[in-house]
């Protein structure tokens, strides 16, 4: 039913201005701002390859629980320092054995690091090598 339709992924957000500055300048992602209905301010995130992900302002906004994107790096060391460097905080999860940096590397599968966007949404890095 839905195989020729576009589709695209949202979450939302406590602050937009914050959410765009995160997404455009410390992830580098680029950014679009979109308006909505009755002049309600909104956010295109687009990604390597053209997808796009909707980012909309919420009053009441809770952090998703889950991780809401997830990025793959040929050098999760590399990607983790340069992150931490511009100011994101990496998160520890009980059951994860994670490093000094917080990066979890388990033998059975890619070794990955959570971290948290300004309204406390997770989003992972993790090695494709």
């Amino acid at each position: 039913m839905f195989g020729e339709t576009k589709a695209y992924s949202s979450f939302s957000v406590d602050d937009l201005d914050a959410a765009r500055g995160f997404y455009g300048d410390v992830l580098g992602l680029r950014v679009e701002e979109t308006g909505g209905p009755e002049g309600m301010r909104m956010l295109d995130l687009i990604l390597p390859g053209g997808a796009r992900v909707f980012v909309y302002p919420k009053e009441n906004h809770t952090p998703a629980s889950f991780t809401i994107l997830n990025f793959e790096v040929d050098d999760i060391d590399r990607a983790v320092d340069e992150l931490i460097g511009r100011g994101a905080a990496f998160q520890r999860y009980p059951g994860f054995e994670a490093d000094e940096k917080g990066i979890v590397r388990d033998t059975h599968g890619p070794a990955i690091a959570w971290f948290t966007d300004p309204a406390g949404n997770v989003i992972a890095v993790l090695s494709t090598g």
